[in-house]
């Protein structure tokens, strides 16, 4: 299991946000550069960023973002606001290595299978587009976690199997930005439903103990925010431990 440091960023900068909310934000006196170069510095390959003005539909960040990114020789993990087939080429085209797709996924019903079409032109579209599962009691959540989908968690991971995804990332909201423990439970109930799903992890990561638990499971990787910030978890238990992990990503 690897560990994937995240950057999130709200009005151009790097905070965290507790539960999803965008009034419980954490604001951190660094800026987006310095903490992609103190992850690059310290070894770090692989980085995990989110736009959280994007995923409002606001995309202010994203010249300075894009112009941050490819400076970068890291992969990159990328976020918030992808509404359009389009969108998703041109990330892949400037060098991102994955894309993260959400909100659009769970409300346009063609949306995926479009994209499958589209993107696997060009793209191993199973390993370079990753499906957000943001979750509430069970309950999907989308659009910066504002609304909520009537569509079922295990039937929603079906159909997107079944058009050939199959990786997601899941963000237990109830345990984000708290510090409590990882979802454990309802990371083992997506395993027990799908075993083959390659399960990236999200919230909640409070210590290595926590990222210990998780290996235990299934999960082929772990985004690790606020535990970092708050210096829970050092950029070099991070390298250490990514370092001995044989899983690919």
């Amino acid at each position: 299991m690897y560990i994937i440091p995240a950057i999130d960023i709200l009005d151009g900068k790097v905070v965290r946000l507790r539960e999803g909310d965008y009034n419980q934000k954490t604001v951190y006196d660094v800026s987006i550069a310095e903490m992609i170069d103190t992850y690059r510095s310290n070894g770090t390959e692989f980085i995990h960023i989110i736009d959280l003005n994007g995923a409002k539909g606001d995309f202010s960040n994203q010249a300075e973002l894009f112009d941050i990114i490819r400076k970068t020789d890291m992969r990159v993990q990328y976020g918030g606001g992808i509404r359009t087939i389009k969108q998703v080429t041109d990330l892949l085209d400037a060098g991102i290595h994955r894309v993260i797709v959400g909100t659009q996924a769970i409300t346009n019903p063609d949306f995926l299978k479009d994209l499958s079409t589209e993107v696997g032109k060009k793209y191993d579209y199973a390993n370079r587009i990753v499906i957000a599962i943001d979750v509430l009691d069970e309950v999907i959540k989308y659009s910066g976690w504002m609304e909520s989908s009537p569509i079922k968690l295990m039937d929603y991971v079906d159909k997107c199997l079944q058009l050939g995804f199959f990786r997601f990332l899941c963000t237990d909201i109830n345990k984000d930005g708290k510090l409590g423990g990882a979802a454990v439970e309802l990371y083992k109930k997506l395993l027990e439903h799908s075993p083959f799903i390659k399960l990236i992890a999200s919230g909640g990561i409070s210590s290595m103990a926590d990222i210990e638990e998780l290996a235990n499971l299934d999960i082929r990787s772990v985004v690790v925010g606020k535990a970092i910030y708050e210096n829970r978890i050092s950029i070099d238990e991070i390298k250490q431990w990514n370092l001995k992990q044989m899983t690919s990503l």
